[in-house]
């Protein structure tokens, strides 16, 4: 993303959207070095972090690990990642802000065991005021309809918070409550490329099928909060309290 031209054309897409598509943001040297990374991460790093931030469709089969949540806290590698200057820039473009990197998740939604990811906005999770933050998305597999893609209610971050209630999806417990058939009628399936980058506001409608083909749909998750936003951090901890209980007693993590 260079040039002075091409990063207000990105900000118009993203305030006129809610989300904006980058193309080949990272090369196939960057996509095959994290793709290591992040397996050196699970045979070396995973068995020593707390069970809390491992989800598992499966926890009986290794193998069906379905999200590894704040990687940058237990790893240098991915807090320099999430620290660098590419990602940061373009953060601080979108929400006209500095910023702070807050999380790095590995999503994955395994062949045979994978389930639908349910309408929601990040920003519900978040708890912040103003609700000013990004979530950046990461392709590392080819990615379309049938194995699971994004698909983002345009325009639905102008507005505003929608309900949520409860939903057995885990790691994503809370969805909207009162999706309808106008807000379908507004989504855009994303299909991507290893190295694709998807990044949308905190207020931002979206949801994903499960994974219904034999190959694989994994993708790098980075959220930034800007500056300005503050967290309900008691709101936030009596959350996570409560959805560590429930994941545990699913035998989840």
């Amino acid at each position: 993303m260079d040039g002075s031209s091409n990063r207000e054309s990105v900000k118009q897409e993203f305030d006129r959207q809610g989300y904006v598509f980058l193309p080949q943001f990272l090369n196939t040297d960057e996509v095959e070095e994290l793709r290591r990374e992040i397996e050196r991460y699970v045979k070396e790093v995973v068995p020593r972090i707390p069970p809390r931030d491992i989800y598992f469709e499966v926890k009986s089969q290794p193998d069906t690990i379905k999200q590894l949540v704040r990687m940058n806290q237990y790893d240098s590698f991915f807090e320099k990642l999430i620290l660098g200057d590419r990602f940061v820039k373009l953060a601080e473009l979108l929400l006209d802000s500095t910023v702070m990197g807050k999380n790095m998740q590995w999503f994955n939604k395994p062949t045979g065991f994978s389930r639908a990811t349910p309408p929601h906005q990040d920003g519900y999770y978040f708890m912040l005021e103003p609700n000013e933050a990004v979530t950046m998305w990461l392709a590392l597999d080819e990615i379309t309809e049938e194995n699971g893609c994004v698909r983002y209610v345009t325009g639905s971050h102008l507005c505003g918070m929608r309900s949520h209630q409860r939903t057995d999806t885990l790691g994503f417990s809370q969805g909207i409550s009162d999706y309808r058939v106008k807000d379908a009628r507004k989504e855009v399936a994303v299909s991507a490329r290893p190295g694709d980058l998807l990044v949308h506001h905190s207020l931002m409608i979206h949801r994903a099928d499960a994974n219904k083909s034999t190959r694989k749909r994994r993708a790098l998750g980075l959220v930034y909060y800007s500056t300005n936003a503050k967290e309900d951090s008691k709101r936030v901890q009596e959350y996570m309290r409560t959805l560590e209980l429930e994941i545990a007693s699913q035998e989840k993590i």
